[in-house]
């Protein structure tokens, strides 16, 4: 029986963690564990014999930094040839009267994508598609992406794994206690991006213990109609004796994750700390449970890195500015490709309020297809808004989906054949919610009941490619009145029927309405408000519209949709305290604002200008850079901004640094030394060069001695340096000892140097047991202690 079908009728048990068992059968500090599979594999057969003995049905391989990173072509083959055949040995051993699968597992690759980091989105499907591949050949049942901390990563693993085999795909990512991921995605985000990308299980692992994590699982069972997984750890790690341990007992571990097997979860398993008695634990308490039956839930949800917006009651606003048409400054900047007065639009209409950002850059002179992969590419950088792809052209929009970090309203298909069979199947691959327009070959019909009809047909279609109500928001086509004084009655009750009789939700783009008529925004207002009450869902709009905006905020406030009335009085009170003005001008940005949003282009370009104008360079340092760091770190701080956000602002801050630095050519770093090393073992370093980034900007001298670094690397360097400060960084549990052995050879070499050591893996608790003097949760964390020490 293939595991999707066993999955919908029962509750799988998963099996728990390696790597600490691997370190009590001797795995040296830094050794590269999948390498056991060949050296030692009777230690890994014992551990998956162990495992599917203790009840588990699934046994995932040892392969969980197995990629081209780590291991040559033909080393890597080895290794998941290996690690296949002592799964599939254990699963013969164990004799088990239930079923069992053997599972591809795959982890991060320890290296950001860009724009953050230097690895390139398509690089990342390479390296995950060539594990995928070997697992594929040499056999396993299914594939199990696991701790990831970053949505555009997972989104590379699911892709690859999606285009080079056929198998069952199963996806868990790694949230901290606060409920979101290392770059800032909540649970519904990472939902709405998986399901729609065609994942069968999606949850989460790793990080914390189940009763940390039980939140996030709750919101992942109210938001996903695909079975929910969940693998924690044993609680918190800490240091005892030389020995990693942790701080939940199987017992204990057994009930808090049954209370969630309970309420829907239907794979369960263990992470770090956990071991055969883990599982064997929780298949007494949760084995004969009838699982609580699956159910769709019909949400039509967009996503973005950070954040989903679901259609529903309230109007979800679509900003139109991002569009050549009729804007000649628009047309301009995308002739001289400037990506800057792009993202100065898309911002200002966030900062207006908008939901969702609609992309448009077709011009027959440009290359369209480059151009939308690089606009999409810039805006998701600089903002948190879904985007809405919108062209015609079905080679650019798939360029600009597969780039895509989130879950995307595609712009559009029609009832037109060609326009069906080249955009539902991006739909179906890609995971988003496509407009619809209500027009074919014919034309748009002149009556609702026939718009109506081509949606119907759009549906039908849809469905041979598996996309159902849920995946679609129709158009019904505003039409100008000063054309047709019956357009916008019949458009209004396409409006009605669409959402009656159909059940979708629908969107129009609003100002076509008045097109040809004096003082539009009079008739955008009024016609928004009634198509608002025959139940539009969504509207493309100018957010710097006046009258569209007080419809939006009044339409809520009059509907109960804004509690206590407070979005409307906000926005009252700010409208009745600006001079009217036209159109916000994209043109307009001071330094600390172009810094806070990430416009590093625009950054260089401002302070450029300032220090041609005679402005010191040390006063732009402490007047404009340094607050606007302070700005975003607090923000970053207070879980207002997330990791995306502080480290394009942070590649602002530093352009504008370099420009100063010309100005400047004696200028040398203001404050002290700091050696950074990723420890002995470890090849991941997304978290120390988070640090080096945001320690330079703050005037630090920082000396990154990089990845899997000797102890005697790092003595060298602060007896070279003098540096007072050291920072360690360490991803996986079996590394920790290296960083231990590191801190006890500082102490014993360097006495003066402090030591801040960061990682998932640690905790303050762990971190003074192992003798460092602070434990940095995150990179600003550490740079508040390093300017503490001078």
């Amino acid at each position: 029986m293939k595991i999707t079908e066993f999955i919908k009728e029962n509750t799988i048990f998963l099996d728990g963690g390696m790597g600490t068992l691997l370190q009590k059968e001797g795995l040296l500090p830094g050794e590269l564990p999948e390498r056991w599979n060949v050296s030692h594999p009777d230690v890994i057969r014992a551990v998956h014999l162990a495992y599917f003995k203790a009840g588990s049905h699934v046994v995932a391989t040892n392969t969980f930094g197995a990629n081209v990173l780590k291991y040559s072509p033909d080393e890597l083959d080895a290794v998941i040839e290996a690690a296949v055949a002592n799964a599939r040995w254990a699963q013969r051993e164990a004799k088990t009267a239930h079923p069992t699968w053997v599972a591809l597992d795959i982890g991060p690759t320890g290296r950001m994508l860009a724009p953050y980091g230097d690895l390139g989105f398509e690089d990342a499907v390479a390296i995950f598609a060539e594990t995928v591949r070997l697992g594929v050949k040499h056999g396993v049942d299914l594939i199990l992406i696991e701790t990831m901390a970053d949505t555009y990563e997972t989104k590379a693993a699911l892709l690859a794994a999606k285009e080079n085999s056929t198998l069952p795909v199963f996806v868990s990512c790694a949230f901290g206690a606060d409920g979101k991921l290392l770059t800032g995605a909540d649970a519904p985000a990472v939902v709405a991006m998986l399901e729609g990308l065609g994942a069968d299980a999606v949850g989460a692992n790793c990080s914390e213990g189940p009763a940390a994590l039980s939140h996030v699982i709750e919101s992942f069972l109210a938001n996903a109609s695909v079975p929910v997984l969940f693998k924690p750890n044993a609680g918190l790690p800490k240091s005892e004796n030389g020995r990693t341990i942790y701080n939940v007992a199987p017992e204990e571990f057994a009930d808090a994750v049954f209370s969630l097997v309970e309420k829907g979860v239907r794979a369960v398993g263990g992470c770090c700390g956990t071991t055969p008695e883990y599982i064997e634990a929780l298949v007494r308490k949760a084995k004969g449970i009838t699982p609580l039956p699956l159910t769709e839930k019909n949400e039509t949800v967009v996503s973005s890195y950070t954040h989903a917006v679901t259609f529903g009651d309230a109007p979800v606003l679509i900003g139109e500015r991002i569009n050549p048409t009729g804007k000649p400054r628009f047309k301009e900047a995308l002739r001289a490709h400037d990506m800057d007065y792009i993202l100065r639009e898309g911002l200002a209409e966030e900062e207006k309020g908008v939901h969702i950002l609609d992309v448009n850059v077709g011009l027959p002179e440009i290359d369209e297809r480059e151009m939308l992969s690089s606009a999409v590419l810039a805006l998701q950088a600089v903002t948190a808004l879904p985007l809405q792809i919108d062209t015609a052209d079905a080679d650019a929009m798939e360029a600009a989906l597969r780039l895509y970090n989130g879950k995307p309203m595609i712009n559009s298909v029609n009832g037109k054949k060609e326009s069906m069979d080249a955009v539902l199947p991006l739909a179906k691959k890609y995971g988003g919610v496509v407009v619809a327009l209500t027009l074919d070959e014919a034309g748009i019909p002149e009556k609702a009941e026939a718009r109506v009809a081509i949606a119907r047909r759009i549906l039908e279609e849809g469905r041979k490619y598996g996309l159902r109500e849920k995946d679609f928001v129709f158009d019904p086509l505003a039409l100008t009145v000063s054309a047709d004084s019956h357009a916008a009655k019949e458009t209004l009750r396409a409006v009605e029927m669409i959402r009656r009789e159909l059940g979708c939700h629908v969107s129009l783009g609003v100002s076509n309405v008045s097109f040809g008529l004096p003082s539009r925004d009079l008739i955008n207002g009024t016609f928004f408000a009634m198509a608002l009450t025959r139940g539009l869902s969504a509207a493309i709009m100018n957010p710097h519209s006046s009258e569209m905006m007080k419809t939006y905020y009044t339409y809520r406030t009059l509907e109960g949709l804004d509690e206590n009335c407070a979005d409307y009085i906000a926005f009252a009170e700010a409208a009745s305290n600006v001079a009217p003005q036209a159109q916000a001008s994209a043109d307009v940005m001071d330094l600390r604002c172009a810094i806070v949003r990430g416009l590093k282009d625009v950054a260089a370009a401002l302070t450029q200008s300032r220090l041609a104008s005679g402005e010191a360079p040390l006063s732009l340092v402490e007047n404009e850079i340094i607050p606007a760091l302070n700005t975003v770190g607090e923000g970053f701080e207070n879980k207002t901004v997330y990791l995306p956000g502080l480290l394009i602002a942070a590649e602002a801050a530093k352009r504008a640094f370099d420009e100063i630095k010309k100005a400047m050519p004696e200028g040398k770093p203001t404050r002290s030394t700091v050696v950074l090393a990723t420890v002995k073992g470890d090849i991941h370093d997304i978290g120390k060069n988070i640090v080096k980034l945001l320690l330079e900007n703050y005037g630090f001298a920082v000396l990154d001695l990089g990845r899997d670094v000797l102890p005697d690397a790092v003595v060298d360097a602060v007896k070279r340096t003098h540096a007072p400060l050291v920072g360690l960084s360490a991803l996986m549990t079996t590394t920790v000892p290296a960083m231990e052995d590191t801190i006890r050879l500082l102490r014993a070499e360097c006495p003066h140097v402090r030591v801040m050591v960061g990682g998932a893996v640690l905790t303050r608790e762990y971190a003074d047991a192992i003798g460092a003097d602070f434990y940095a949760p995150d990179a600003m964390a550490g740079v508040r202690y390093a300017e503490s020490l001078n």
